[in-house]
């Protein structure tokens, strides 16, 4: 029976089996043991390259090695952020997945490259969204490095949910800030170069800010959008799951 920590009814067999079998409790859960899992199917990776995305790839790949990384070349990052990429990548052999924008979708609805002004969640439909969902349709599952502690808007996300048709796992849900250091001192991981200049979450560059004293990791992101929280690939409007191209 599953343990009464989770939330009670609504999960499918699938869901509810691998936790029952890997994640009994919030305090006890076997994450190398469901990365493995079979259930999982085709399953990548997503990255941003942000600020703490390469504790997820060096935690994950070393469990699952040559597993797919996807990257979401939106054609608005910092520069920093693709030498990060580059990188990172490099010095630990990752087997990495660049996607970009539709084209013709670029020029139809944004050709100007200047839709961040104008239509910021439109800029990230086309340019992260879309792609995405594009991209996901290789796979059965997915891994996010979305954790709990980064803003008031994750604060509750599971270790492990449904994505529509698709599986996704949260491995470092519960994972804090110390924890997260700690993991990058023990493995002398590279960090972001933006993060000592106070980018500690990193997004495209129109749409991101250093963050000040006392704000959350996120706080950075969209400034001045109080409505706008994520991009649109984890969270739909109505806060459900929703990734559902426009009908042609």
């Amino acid at each position: 029976m599953a343990s009464p920590s989770w939330p009670a009814g609504g999960l499918d067999p699938v869901i509810e089996t691998l936790q029952e079998e890997y994640l009994p409790d919030m305090a006890h859960y076997d994450i190398a043991g469901l990365l493995t899992d079979q259930r999982l199917g085709r399953c990548a990776i997503v990255s941003s390259f942000g600020a703490e995305s390469v504790v997820l790839l060096h935690y994950v790949s070393r469990m699952v090695p040559d597993i797919p990384v996807v990257f979401i070349d939106t054609e608005k990052h910092f520069p920093e952020t693709i030498e990060y990429r580059d990188d990172v990548s490099e010095r630990f052999g990752l087997n990495l997945v660049i996607v970009k924008p539709d084209p013709d979708e670029l020029r139809s609805e944004d050709p100007y490259g200047s839709l961040f002004n104008v239509d910021s969640t439109m800029c990230c439909t086309i340019r992260k969204v879309f792609p995405l969902q594009d991209a996901l349709s290789n796979y059965d599952s997915w891994i996010s490095g979305r954790k709990r502690f980064q803003s008031s808007t994750r604060a509750a996300i599971p270790l492990i949910e449904r994505d529509g048709e698709k599986i996704k796992l949260n491995p470092l849900a519960l994972w804090d800030k110390i924890a997260i250091d700690a993991y990058f001192e023990a493995h002398d991981l590279p960090r972001h170069p933006l993060e000592a200049k106070g980018y500690l979450s990193i997004g495209c560059k129109p749409c991101t800010r250093a963050v000040k004293p006392g704000e959350d990791a996120r706080a950075g992101r969209w400034a001045g959008t109080p409505d706008k929280t994520e991009c649109g690939i984890h969270l739909g409007p109505d806060g459900h799951f929703a990734r559902n191209r426009r009908k042609e």
